[in-house]
């Protein structure tokens, strides 16, 4: 072998085994040492992309594009134009996707090959981020008819699962995801191409996460960190790999894990000389917030933010959390009057009427309740069931309906159970105990606050722990005649306020209010308001 031929071959032989650090390495020297044929030029441009060096990947394409275009090969051209097209798209600047489509597509719009139908993939795609799902859909159709007419299981692949996610926007969503599990079949087959299994790894992946769909997001996840694994040089894609990973693993409460995975991912961007990625940051954030770890919660999601990642809802919960309701307020109604695709507001619903019930904003809770409540039977998958059960538990809560809190509560409940959430069934019992308050039964209140103090301790959430206490110390025994509502009502009332001003503070009417004040006088048998008041100062129930 001549010397000048050993990197070409150790670039081959890597390449193969999947080193893609040691194969750029190899393909860059020998490049360096004679211009790579087209071939050897492809694998330097995946090797490069695999190791997460973008810009040398749109580089090595342009190459390979302009070799095409002056060899009077139009097809493999507009092959290169269309990653070209793609890669720009993913960067964020639609202007060069858009010429680089165009001058794809001017190649062979008279010609029935492959290459047609890739270019309308990124077509597609910016047809549904415009909202244009009805041209999304009739593009991606095309596309996959046209892979598979030329046997392109590449083409095939991308076209099939952008079809899916197509689906599950137009609300068809059993269909999209058998179009998304077929697509996986694929990529766990070893049939696609290196760059094409990551994709649509991380694509059907974020697609099963957008709606909730834990158990496709658990198992997919878990089959793209072995294909990572497997590849120890890669990085593209091990940090999306790492994020997805974290999000499951904090939903099932093992937080020190999740933040693990999630600082592994901005360590490794780091090292490659990377930003480190926003949602990592994010979740970061999170975790830090659920340990009741405020500052360094609050560090994490503004760093995020200035990566271009939106830190809501988590900056407003922690906002929340503070005592800051007016702040956690405006930026959640920011945030819900600004986001108008329904999947995007699924995953904020919750959080926003979280934040409204507590702000006393019942009027804004109860059409956001209903929403969440469509879109958990549009979508049908048990995080948002188990979401919609729990904010009608929280609203009837609210309004003083404690049986049908309870009923509502109890279907959350069994569902976080089922999803295997420990930190969301938690939250629930504190509803479920609080209810069994309002109905009188401050015994059952007392256990279902044990419970879910004995998980919390667990879990590490300190603030839920210190809230939970703080909640405990304000709760009647089961020697006080009160209802938690009425508790309520005494207290406006020791703070020297109307029944029109409890009223409208509580979100019911005077008359309610009224009849809140006769039983509080009924029950702790005293004359007036005022030695209500003063009933309440010596029991300690104020």
């Amino acid at each position: 072998m001549n010397r000048k031929d050993e990197p070409l071959q150790r670039g081959r032989d890597a390449y193969r085994r999947g080193a893609w650090r040691e194969a750029y390495e190899a393909l860059l020297a020998a490049d360096q040492a004679a211009v790579l044929a087209s071939e050897d030029l492809e694998r330097l441009a995946t090797a490069a992309y695999l190791v997460g060096l973008d810009a040398e990947f749109l580089r090595c394409m342009e190459r390979l594009h302009t070799d095409h275009v002056q060899a009077n090969d139009p097809q493999r051209a507009a092959r290169y134009a269309f990653w070209l097209a793609l890669g720009f798209l993913f960067r964020g600047e639609p202007a060069q996707a858009n010429a680089w489509m165009a001058r794809g597509q001017r190649y062979v719009q008279d010609t029935d090959c492959a290459e047609r139908g890739y270019l309308l993939v990124p077509a597609a795609e910016q047809m549904l981020r415009a909202g244009d799902t009805a041209g999304a859909e009739a593009a991606a159709t095309n596309a996959m008819a046209i892979g598979e007419q030329c046997a392109d299981t590449d083409l095939t692949a991308i076209a099939r699962h952008l079809l899916g996610r197509i689906h599950i926007h137009l609300g068809r969503v059993q269909s999209g995801l058998t179009l998304l599990d077929e697509t996986m079949l694929a990529a766990v087959a070893g049939e696609l191409s290196p760059i094409v299994t990551g994709l649509m790894y991380c694509s059907v992946i974020e697609a099963c996460r957008d709606i909730h769909e834990f158990g496709r997001s658990r198992e997919w996840t878990l089959a793209l960190a072995r294909w990572c694994e497997a590849q120890s040089e890669m990085v593209a894609f091990t940090d999306a790999c790492l994020i997805h990973r974290a999000e499951i693993l904090a939903l099932q409460g093992a937080w020190d894990e999740a933040f693990a995975d999630a600082q592994r991912a901005c360590e490794r961007a780091e090292a490659s000389g990377r930003p480190p990625p926003g949602p990592a940051l994010y979740q970061i954030g999170e975790i830090h917030r659920l340990r009741g770890e405020d500052a360094p919660a609050e560090a994490a999601f503004r760093q995020a933010s200035r990566l271009g990642h939106e830190p809501q809802p988590g900056l407003a919960l922690l906002r929340l959390a503070q005592g800051r309701v007016a702040a956690a307020s405006a930026a959640a109604q920011r945030l819900m009057t600004a986001t108008r695709d329904r999947i995007a507001r699924s995953r904020l619903l919750p959080a926003y009427i979280e934040i409204m019930l507590e702000a006393g904003e019942r009027e804004r809770a109860r059409p956001a309740c209903e929403e969440l409540a469509r879109l958990a039977e549009t979508f049908a998958t048990d995080v948002l069931r188990a979401w919609a059960a729990q904010a009608r538990g929280a609203l009837a809560l609210h309004d003083g309906d404690a049986g049908a809190a309870l009923d509502a509560l109890r279907q959350a409940y069994a569902l976080w159970r089922r999803i295997e959430a420990p930190y969301e069934a938690a939250r629930v019992r504190v509803l479920i105990g609080r209810a069994c308050i309002q109905f009188g039964d401050a015994e059952a209140g007392a256990l279902e606050f044990d419970a879910a103090r004995s998980e919390f301790v667990a879990l590490g959430a300190r603030a839920d722990v210190a809230r939970l206490d703080e909640l405990r110390s304000r709760s009647p025994s089961a020697a006080t005649p009160l209802t938690a509502r009425e508790l309520e009502v005494l207290r406006l009332i020791a703070a020297g306020h109307t029944n029109k001003r409890i009223a409208n503070t509580l979100g019911v009417s005077e008359r309610t209010v009224d009849r809140h004040v006769s039983n509080i006088l009924v029950k702790l048998d005293v004359p007036s308001r005022s030695a209500a008041t003063a009933y309440g100062y010596a029991h300690r129930l104020l």
